[in-house]
């Protein structure tokens, strides 16, 4: 097996179980519809930044999902909705369970007003899939008072394929499988830090 095969293979193994482990801790809260009801494909934001200088890009995933599933290149913003507890293991679904990041609607808010983001302009809220993350994170910034938050259906890795020896890997739609610029280089300027 070459070597890009094997680390594809790794990597995939990896996303997998990290978005079993992100899906047991949320669960309870997962819901896709926001309050504005304002939403775009990775397509359709990748097409509404390019025309709107003012748009703001906010990933809510992992660091740890991001580090083995890759960055969104014109991310502004990453500030985490979950984090994985490393301090717990749940031995009857084989893994860590996630955490809400109590801090997020703190961060997210300061980091939306370093970047002078006004009240009307467009906000790119964007998780894994567009499943239990993105939306309710658009509620929580609709409610600080912006009124054009829109969550990413598919995500950054898109929808699961039914069939063949994929079965069951993201590698359908969402803004990696599109096409969109990404990279596993993870911007350093961007990306969440915890609070000390």
């Amino acid at each position: 097996m070459k070597k890009s095969k094997f680390l594809l293979l790794i990597g995939l193994g990896v996303s997998m179980s990290l978005s079993t482990s992100l899906a047991y801790a949320e669960e309870a809260e997962a819901y896709r519809e926001t309050k504005l009801g304002l939403y775009l494909s990775a397509e359709e934001a990748y097409e509404l930044i390019q025309e709107d200088d003012s748009a703001v890009l906010i990933d809510v995933r992992d660091p740890i999902e991001i580090k083995f599933t890759g960055f969104a290149e014109p991310t502004d913003i990453h500030v985490p909705w979950v984090l994985a507890d490393r301090e717990q293991f749940d031995d009857k679904s084989e893994t860590w369970p996630s955490k809400k990041n109590t801090g997020f609607e703190s961060q997210v808010k300061a980091e939306i007003e370093a970047l002078d983001v006004d009240q009307n302009d467009p906000i790119i809220v964007m998780c894994r899939s567009g499943a239990t993350r993105s939306a309710p994170a658009v509620d929580v910034i609709t409610d600080m008072g912006y009124s054009e938050v829109y969550s990413v259906t598919d995500g950054f890795e898109g929808s699961k394929l039914e069939d063949g020896d994929s079965g069951g890997v993201r590698a359908k739609d969402g803004w990696r499988n599109s096409g969109l610029p990404w990279s596993y280089k993870i911007n350093p300027d961007v990306v969440w830090k915890p609070e000390n």
